[in-house]
């Protein structure tokens, strides 16, 4: 049996990790990053705005992680958003269909109690590698 290779992904160009997990693993093909907050990269302080501006600062994190990790923000096929308000999912869409635009990756959206930091908005996502071909059944 081959062996598959399990990458840990750490860039100085996302906020580093506030506990005990790495930015990203990329296993095989595979990306798994983990959750994503809108922090400023040198303060790791939460963006100010809210839930709005946390967005888009974490998925501008986020497109940065997958570069990092070999992949892009058009090779994301789920990601997982946490919301502290579920009041604030219209003012997440908005700022995440600026970012994912077409060919929308599947998504998963809840509301938790609480998030690290006192966060408005937490997301992950799952990518791939290499070269992808786009069909739509």
């Amino acid at each position: 049996m081959a062996s598959i290779i399990r990458k840990i992904i750490s860039t100085k160009k996302c906020p580093k990790a506030v506990a005990p997990y790495n930015q990203a693993i990329v296993a095989d093909r595979t990306v798994y990053c983990s959750g994503v907050l809108g922090m400023e990269l040198e303060s790791l302080q939460l963006v100010e705005g809210g839930a709005a501006a946390q967005t888009e600062k974490a998925l501008q994190h986020l497109t940065t992680l997958l570069n990092e990790s070999g992949s892009s923000i058009d090779k994301v096929v789920k990601t997982t958003i946490l919301l502290a308000d579920m009041n604030d999912y219209g003012v997440v869409n908005d700022a995440y269909k600026r970012v994912f635009s077409s060919n929308f990756p599947a998504r998963t959206c809840f509301a938790v109690n609480k998030l690290p930091l006192g966060a408005a908005v937490e997301i992950e996502a799952i990518a791939l590698t290499g070269d992808v071909i786009q069909v739509s059944a």
